[in-house]
């Protein structure tokens, strides 16, 4: 009895259905079930392939799979909260993305999810002391999916990042939790000053489209950026800004407006 419910304590509801919508993406389209097996059906577990799957991005002529995957590996090991993250960020482009209809999706194809779990060993691996190999992860991410995330940014859980087409956060940028940004975003300094320089985005934003945040400065909890606008000075919390430089033009319009996605400005603004 004490087995049984140790191997029902250990089943793992997400891995499994992203196991079974593998296992049905093949049947759907036998051409891709060996990139599908590599990727998830030859492994136990969601960290198991997601460690293949950023080795596989990664590797290079300068350091191989092989290399890369233990080094993951290790992250993983050393650091659970790693797994935890990828998780969340899972869930959160599950629930924001419309193309997303499966959890499997974005382990697969989604480079902004890729990124991103890539950006998290690089960051364990900079707060472990091992800057040099954070620097190569950085270093491949921005090549690889377009993605420059310095590996000292501090990132929370259930982030979406959409398109993901040059993003770039800098070395001293906070992003809180559950926040979605879209391609072009950049949280960046104003000048040469090596301290305290990025942005500080709290927790449920929502970042439109070629969004520029730059400087130290606070975007409060549940607010909205527009698409497009320069964002040079604080935003109080639940407030929607907008233009060149961004000012205030009303509220957020919900309170979660990083899980709603809804970037319509009203018609009064």
């Amino acid at each position: 009895m004490a087995e049984f419910r140790t191997n029902i304590a250990s089943i793992d509801p997400i891995w499994e259905q992203i196991i079974e919508e593998a296992r049905q993406a093949v049947a759907d389209e036998p051409l891709i079930g060996g990139f599908v097996h590599a990727c998830i059906l030859h492994h136990k577990s969601i960290e198991k392939a997601l460690s293949y799957r950023i080795a596989a991005k990664l590797a290079s002529n300068e350091m191989s799979m092989v290399v890369v995957r233990e080094i993951v590996e290790e992250a993983y090991q050393k650091s659970p909260e790693l797994v935890e993250a990828a998780r969340a960020d899972l869930a959160a482009v599950y629930d924001r993305d419309p193309a997303c209809h499966r959890l499997v999706q974005p382990i697969l194809y989604f480079k902004g999810y890729q990124a991103v779990q890539a950006y998290r060993v690089a960051h364990f691996l900079w707060t472990d002391g091992h800057k040099d190999l954070a620097y190569f992860f950085q270093m491949r991410v921005s090549e690889i999916f377009g993605v420059d995330i310095h590996p000292a940014a501090i990132i929370g859980k259930g982030i979406m990042i959409d398109h993901a087409h040059s993003i770039v956060i800098g070395e001293t940028a906070v992003v809180g939790n559950n926040v979605s940004m879209l391609h072009s975003v950049t949280l960046g300094g104003t000048g040469k000053e090596e301290e305290d320089r990025h942005p500080k985005i709290g927790n449920g934003v929502l970042i439109g489209a070629g969004a520029k945040v730059l400087g130290n400065i606070r975007i409060g909890d549940c607010s909205r950026i527009a698409a497009g606008s320069v964002v040079l000075d604080e935003v109080p919390a639940c407030k929607t800004v907008a233009g060149i430089p961004a000012r205030i033009v009303g509220e957020a319009g919900c309170d979660q407006p990083s899980v709603s996605m809804n970037h319509m400005l009203g018609k009064d603004h």
